[in-house]
């Protein structure tokens, strides 16, 4: 496993995050911390999760199976790099109660409380803002955030499905106030979704957050749905259908799973090497159902892509360019 800092932090981070959301809804326990450990034993220590995972009645549950993994010993803890996140409303189901949402300073310490305890953890190393608060001023959530870190509850925060001008307006009213800000952005980025090459990356770089695209298969189309399709006699399911429905879409994904035919390239470990080779990228994250899928994951890190292939990426899926000129002069 390959290493880096996350951001202009002087934390180390491994080139591949653990996804966990399917931890619960689709993964079982005892598999959930099979996959944890084979993680860690691949050199993954960069795990990424949310209170609201797990979902509906079951939300909460993906942070109580990390925490019975850690519970476990043998130093879980202490190897992981662990990040989480607040936004969505954890009151009851069914129970529309105020201050359980957003980034008020009242549902800030809340979670985090709430998030220990189902961790099973004294600390979170990156607390993570799931998507942008209209309602909440940036000064509220920086106080709110620097009492956490002198309390020793977390250590680094940073967002999730921000747009550019956000990033540069929460670390803006962060610098005024002598804070360090955020130190990441987890945005949607792979081949075939570059928009946030627009804006959003070129914010992360210029304030210093590493950038951790989610969805790096784009539900799975880059992983060769249609060859994968085509193997086993079914059609796509999910994401993937929807998207290969477009006549257009499936012909460029058609032309992506030639292009790497033609070099010997399996697509998701080349989706995922790809997103390796981008500015500003810390690590995408990857979210392993099974064991084999966690080694083909761990395998695009040593994928050196040559120019004749990402040339030909670019081809199939063109990026939007820079702003302005994307959409100016």
């Amino acid at each position: 496993m390959k290493y880096t800092q996350l951001g202009r932090t002087g934390l180390k981070v491994s080139r591949l995050v653990l996804g966990t959301m399917n931890f619960g809804p689709q993964t079982g326990e005892p598999e959930s911390h099979a996959i944890m450990d084979a993680a860690h034993d691949a050199g993954i220590n960069f795990f990424d999760t949310a209170n609201v995972y797990g979902w509906g009645e079951n939300k909460g549950r993906t942070e109580e199976i990390i925490g019975t993994w850690f519970a476990q010993g043998g130093r879980r803890r202490e190897k992981t790099v662990l990040a989480t996140k607040v936004y969505a409303s954890m009151a009851p189901e069914g129970q529309p109660w105020p201050n359980y949402d957003r980034l008020s300073a009242l549902n800030i310490r809340r979670a985090v409380d709430a998030s220990l305890k189902r961790l099973n953890t004294d600390y979170i190393d990156l607390y993570q803002f799931h998507h942008v608060d209209r309602l909440t001023p940036f000064e509220e959530i920086w106080q709110a955030v620097e009492v956490l870190v002198q309390q020793g509850k977390i250590l680094y925060a940073g967002s999730s499905n921000f747009p550019g001008w956000k990033i540069a307006q929460a670390n803006e009213t962060a610098a005024r106030t002598g804070r360090l800000g955020l130190v990441s952005e987890q945005c949607l980025y792979n081949l075939a979704e570059r928009r946030a090459e627009l804006e959003v990356i070129p914010a992360a770089q210029e304030y210093g957050l590493g950038v951790i695209p989610w969805s790096p298969l784009h539900g799975g189309l880059l992983g060769g749905a249609i060859r994968k399709a085509a193997d086993s006699g079914r059609t796509a399911s999910g994401r993937s259908a929807d998207a290969l429905a477009n006549s257009t879409v499936r012909a460029q994904v058609q032309a992506y799973e030639d292009l790497l035919d033609k070099h010997g390239l399996e697509p998701g470990e080349a989706a995922l090497a790809w997103l390796l080779t981008r500015p500003g990228v810390t690590g995408p994250i990857v979210g392993p159902r099974t064991a084999e899928q966690l080694a083909s994951a761990v395998r695009a890190v040593e994928l050196e892509l040559s120019q004749e292939v990402l040339d030909g990426l670019d081809e199939v899926f063109p990026g939007p360019g820079p702003a302005p000129e994307a959409f100016a002069w």
